[in-house]
């Protein structure tokens, strides 16, 4: 029942997908040849081998969209990994599809249509997933669409499992009771229904669409008779494991062999496609803001080699992607003195080694403007976990519980600890928190949304000293 309703889903958004392709294929049409016209549309290929290209694009647009998961029923995924995913085979697509042209040579594609075209199909499908997103979201919390859930496993994991959908009204998920061996009183007007043996009878007896087992690790040898019964039965089965305070947000399942396998920490950036994305738009983005920010670069170069005798820049080691060291750039706003005499000591407020126009260059974070070069060499992105120096990663790492984990990723000017107001005098275990969220949460959208709040809230910070 539960696979043939997913086979329906899949199917759907695979032929919405087919549908809106060729719908962008003739708004691009318009825009470029039409709208946009160069007055050279008769030198360009007929509409004809446009839209056969345009087929080849499709069918592997969809290929890769089915194998990434993209078209797989969603209802407690965020939509922001979803728009990722949107981006990922798009760019994947488009990629083969040049590839395929330069290859048969095939160059009298207009390479503005190609611009539009992406630009429109990456629109058109993130606008039509959002609104069928929110219609079904907004049924859902009606009592429309429901599926509803079995718990097997009354304790402290099934309570908290229904305690989390109950948050949730859009999911569309109501728990009809538990089965559990031991404990006999429910959870927020929800019964415990019997036990255990009673499974395969509740099955046959009532709608249910998905079990979750949510008991100790105790129960561990009667999971495959469950197993077998709910599959008989034709029933989704979700595991809650009993370990789950260990396992971090979005846990990573891979094959060794013919064992699964639990990547205790996965992370998105661990992905090629994820990594180039990250990349070309640090590229992008640093490069663009070199240029812009030139002139304020060139003052503040002024102002600190009239204020103070020495180097306009400092150099300082930091610890970065996997460990390894590297020098990160700022504007010198101390007195002059030996790198190692900095590479121990914290900065604390009023410190009597920087300088007057120093004090202003680091309350508004102006100093660190040279990390945008750090960035272009690779040794930082835009956005990612503050590198620190070595000594104080060496005690970090004892005293803090997964404080190495940041090191998974590239650090970054500014980070989602820092926009949430983490900086300088503050808690290291709760910037860590917030570091390990951006590392497992990471999307190219989530990177925009911290750079915008970097610039919407300012570069002033109290913390900053």
């Amino acid at each position: 029942m539960i696979r043939g309703k997913e086979r329906f889903i899949t199917q759907l958004y695979m032929g919405s997908d087919f549908i809106f392709i060729q719908v962008s294929f003739f708004v691009a049409w318009v825009l470029r040849f039409y709208l946009l016209d160069d007055g050279q549309i008769e030198s360009h290929l007929p509409i004809f081998s446009y839209f056969l290209w345009n087929l080849v694009y499709t069918i592997v647009n969809i290929m890769i969209a089915f194998t990434i998961g993209l078209y797989a029923p969603k209802r407690k995924a965020k939509f922001a990994t979803e728009i990722s995913k949107i981006f990922q085979v798009n760019i994947v697509s488009m990629f083969i599809l040049l590839s395929v042209l330069f290859t048969v040579k095939s160059v009298d594609i207009s390479r503005l249509f190609l611009a539009c075209y992406i630009t429109t199909i990456v629109i058109i499908t993130i606008v039509y997933r959002y609104v069928i997103k929110q219609s079904l979201r907004n049924l859902r919390s009606k009592g429309f669409n429901k599926q509803f859930v079995l718990i097997l496993g009354a304790g402290s994991l099934g309570k908290r499992y229904m305690y989390n959908l109950t948050r949730h009204p859009e999911y569309g998920l109501e728990v009809i009771g538990f089965l559990d061996d031991y404990q006999s009183d429910g959870h927020l007007d929800t019964p415990v229904l019997g036990k255990l043996k009673e499974l395969s009878k509740l099955l046959s007896e009532k709608i249910i669409d998905e079990v979750v087992v949510a008991l100790p690790l105790t129960a561990f040898p009667k999971y495959q008779q469950i197993i077998t019964i709910c599959e008989k039965a034709g029933v989704r089965v979700t595991i809650v494991p009993d370990f789950y305070d260990i396992l971090p947000a979005s846990p990573h399942f891979e094959k060794f062999g013919d064992l699964p396998i639990i990547n205790v920490r996965d992370v998105p950036l661990d992905e090629i496609v994820n990594r180039i994305l990250k990349r070309a738009f640090d590229i992008a983005f640093s490069l663009i803001a070199i240029i812009l920010i030139s002139p304020l670069l060139l003052v503040i170069v002024i102002g600190v080699k009239l204020t103070s005798p020495g180097p306009v820049l400092f150099k300082q080691e930091r610890v970065g992607l996997n460990r390894r060291t590297f020098h990160m750039y700022k504007f010198r706003s101390m007195k002059h003195m030996p790198e190692i005499a900095s590479n121990t000591q914290w900065t604390i407020e009023n410190d009597p080694r920087r300088t007057k126009f120093g004090t202003f260059l680091r309350k508004t974070s102006l100093d660190e403007l040279p990390q945008f070069f750090n960035v272009l060499k690779g040794d930082m992105s835009v956005v990612g976990p503050r590198p620190e120096r070595p000594y104080f990663v060496e005690q970090f790492k004892e005293e803090v519980p997964k404080y190495m984990i940041k090191h998974q990723v590239c650090p970054g000017i500014t980070g989602w600890a820092q926009v949430c107001g983490l900086r300088g005098d503050t808690s290291i275990k709760t910037r860590i928190e917030h570091d390990i969220y951006y590392i497992e949460n990471w999307t190219l959208l989530f990177d925009v949304k911290i750079i915008m709040k970097t610039v919407i809230n300012g570069f002033i910070n109290k913390n900053a000293y």
